[in-house]
């Protein structure tokens, strides 16, 4: 949540939805899997290093079966604490395994509406619209590409994308490498244009990795080579599982939970052999499949179900998480008003340290919203007040305010109401309306949120445009992209699915 000067976490983590009993149950099937079923690593030299680090490798069949000593040994060596810097000082993240929340934006939709309603195909001039629309939001702490435009070269799009992020945005932000390591090459020389060299981005970087493991239990060569060429490098990276429970898992959520956990840790540990101390974020968005539609269902209560025991896990080996999903909603309705209260919510409640993809999605991230953008802000806005819980000091309770006023109605003419309506006592929001039917008719002319959120989205876009790089920096991250482009062009190499 950003406060005046810096983005401060929220204490999340009420409400612990495993008990110890458990996480120890689920931490036990997660070591079975591991050393009885294994995990399929794509990459020769994976394969080695894993043998040489206690392992049990089957080459002809690229099958890695993990000892639980040799997986815990790795997986402390993983950093509790990991900053994801923003190239505005400001914007810093300060993850660890503690229950502190934050929030990332929505990612890659395919379609979206516009400001009039209509359904289009994603283009580079959207996602302009949308960056400089989520970068006015005070609860969006990491960002991301909300569309994946749809008029550019899709072979290597990951590269343009990073220098529009790079351009547009001050923030830490969420990056694809493409696939391969060379791409992430690109994307620290284009990085270096704002940080002034490739060292410095190094030692700060401001944009985080997603890296996607392949359900169930399977690390594919790109993968593996993404992995690597983060950890030396020192970029923080989102060790993701896409899971599907009844799909590629079992179909309850604990047998979910558990793919997710020993094809996570097993890729942490992967991580930590190759360069000890890599930073890596426990990651996940996975949930369930709906019986009826045999559709992925991010926003289910069972999908958040799952989120909430993950978030444990993570923490349970000392790692930090970032997890969720977006709403099924296909508008900036009530179902979507439901779905991401819902899931916010209880997994802020857990204390999953960065809610992913949790502002501007719709359609479980095929389809993007101004007005879902802004209504997801003031979501957030709301869950981070009621996190923030009830002030019980002497100060606060105000006894010589009881006495200073007796029996009369005057508590709000004192100078300790005027403290605290200065203070975080109140939350005010920016879209939700409390006034009478009279009142909100005049003030509004009777507009529901979704509209009073196109109106504010369309003021937005229109006085919001901020310059981040100079006419010099942008010509020159543009050169690298391109540049970076057809290399993926030239050489076959395909995107990474996100």
């Amino acid at each position: 949540m950003f406060l005046k000067d810096r983005i401060v976490p929220v204490k999340g983590g009420q409400y612990k939805l495993l008990t110890e009993n458990q996480i120890k149950d689920l931490h036990q099937a997660t070591v079975q899997v591991l050393e009885e079923v294994g995990i399929s690593v794509q990459h020769a030299e994976a394969l080695e290093l894993m043998e040489s680090c206690g392992c049990k490798v089957d080459y002809d069949k690229q099958i890695v079966l993990i000892p639980e000593e040799v997986l815990m040994k790795y997986v402390a060596m993983a950093p509790t604490e990991i900053m994801l810097h923003g190239r505005d000082p400001r914007y810093n993240v300060a993850l660890d395994d503690s229950d502190n929340v934050y929030s990332l934006g929505g990612a890659g939709a395919l379609h979206y509406l516009d400001l009039e309603g209509n359904y289009k195909v994603s283009t580079m001039a959207a996602l302009e619209d949308f960056t400089r629309l989520e970068d006015t939001l005070e609860s969006l702490d990491v960002a991301h590409f909300l569309l994946t435009p749809q008029d550019i070269e899709q072979t290597g799009h990951e590269m343009l994308l990073f220098a529009h992020m790079l351009k547009n945005n001050t923030r830490n932000f969420y990056t694809l490498l493409g696939g391969c390591k060379e791409g992430l090459n690109f994307q620290m020389e284009m990085a270096a244009v704002c940080a002034g060299g490739i060292d410095e981005v190094r030692k700060r970087p401001f944009f985080t990795a997603g890296l996607c493991v392949l359900s169930p239990l399977t690390h594919r060569r790109g993968f593996v080579e993404e992995l690597w060429a983060c950890g030396e490098n020192n970029i923080p990276v989102f060790v993701e599982a896409d899971a599907i429970a009844g799909g590629t898992t079992p179909f309850t959520i604990a047998g979910c939970a558990v793919e997710v956990n020993a094809n996570v840790l097993a890729a942490i540990a992967l991580a930590q052999m190759k360069h000890p101390g890599a930073p890596c974020i426990y990651a996940s968005s996975s949930g369930i499949l709906d019986m009826r539609t045999v559709d992925f269902a991010g926003s289910a209560p069972e999908s958040t179900l799952l989120h909430m025991a993950s978030t444990q896990l993570a923490h349970h080996y000392g790692l930090p998480y970032y997890g969720a999903n977006t709403p099924d909603s296909k508008l900036p309705d009530a179902q979507m008003g439901y779905e991401a209260m819902q899931h916010i919510m209880a997994l802020a409640m857990a204390g999953c340290n960065l809610i992913h993809v949790s502002i501007g999605n719709l359609e479980m991230m095929k389809l993007a919203s101004f007005e879902a953008c802004l209504i997801s802000n003031e979501i957030f806005g709301a869950v981070y007040r009621l996190l923030q819980g009830i002030d019980c000091s002497a100060e606060a309770i105000g006894l010589d305010v009881f006495k200073e006023v007796g029996h009369k109605s005057a508590f709000l003419e004192t100078m300790h109401a005027a403290k605290y309506c200065r203070s975080s006592e109140r939350w005010e929001p920016k879209l939700t309306d409390r006034n009478s039917w009279g009142t909100w008719m005049d003030k509004t002319g009777g507009k529901d949120m979704a509209q009073r959120a196109n109106q504010m989205a369309r003021k937005i876009l229109e006085d919001h445009n901020p310059q981040y790089v100079t006419d010099k920096q942008a010509k020159e991250i543009d050169r690298i992209a391109r540049q970076a482009q057809e290399f993926f062009v030239k050489t076959s190499k395909c995107s990474d699915v996100m």
